[in-house]
């Protein structure tokens, strides 16, 4: 059974899908069978992986309102063999008011994705920035939560109010969710303030944050103009390196033998 992690911060600017797009591709590169679910109406996962949004007519806004099977509208990466992608469009925004009178509202996208559990290594979310009912149905789906946090100043402002959510989604709709580790972006080892925010996100939450910690990285940025993950814009770029470490350090993490 594949592992569902969701990858969440409703602070923007923090590298959240820049994340899930290099990591689920990192994922399919060692050869782990990797779906993409992009739930951020501003589809960005959809276009970092070289769709056209506009072109997409069905997406994970009506696997949730519409009951749509989800089997039916998976995209399978034009460039990399182990990656596919459930995609977004601007509709789904307008998902949260729909879903206000339909019962079990939090558990849709869990409903959606649970044929497909067998079918694939890992399940990546990627969550939009905010803590309405997408990215609770996100957080409801998930095994496990990947937390991106900025290497800047205002580091650790809402993490506590999303590690509340967390809690709250933990006691009442999903026991089983896990926090998969805190990820440090964006460091720039250069900058005294940098390093200062690894110091004291690593003494508040220890064992919680990864030991791969993401670089500020030129290609990181460029990539998703390119429509594809760092790894196929520059293989050996720091940013595609450090997603590649980072995906081997989740599979370690989670008992899987590496495939490669």
């Amino acid at each position: 059974m594949g592992k569902i992690i969701a990858v969440a911060n409703q602070k923007g600017g923090v590298g959240k899908t820049t994340t899930a797009i290099n990591l689920a591709a990192s994922l399919a590169a060692l050869e782990y069978k990797t779906l993409l679910v992009d739930a951020d109406p501003q589809a960005n996962a959809t276009s970092g992986l070289g769709f056209d949004p506009a072109t997409i007519t069905t997406s994970i806004y009506e696997c949730m309102v519409e009951d749509v099977k989800v089997e039916d509208i998976i995209l399978q990466s034009p460039n990399i063999e182990y990656l596919d992608l459930i995609p977004s469009h601007i509709d789904l925004v307008g998902a949260e008011v729909e879903m206000i009178d339909i019962p079990n509202r939090e558990e849709k996208m869990r409903e959606a994705l649970k044929p497909l559990r067998d079918k694939y290594d890992y399940i990546i979310i990627d969550c939009s920035p905010s803590l309405g009912l997408i990215t609770v149905n996100s957080l409801t789906a998930a095994d496990s939560v990947v937390i991106p946090v900025q290497c800047e100043y205002f580091a650790l402002e809402g993490l506590g109010k999303l590690l509340n959510t967390i809690k709250i989604i933990q006691s009442r709709l999903n026991t089983e969710l896990a926090i998969e580790g805190i990820l440090l972006t964006m460091y720039d080892v250069r900058l005294r303030l940098s390093n200062q925010v690894v110091e004291e996100v690593k003494t508040h939450f220890q064992q919680m944050v990864f030991d791969t910690i993401i670089p500020r990285n030129v290609k990181l940025s460029e990539s998703p103009s390119f429509g594809i993950p760092a790894l196929l814009h520059d293989a050996e770029s720091k940013g595609a390196l450090s997603y590649l470490n980072l995906a081997r350090e989740i599979a370690e993490k989670n008992s899987v033998v590496l495939a490669k």
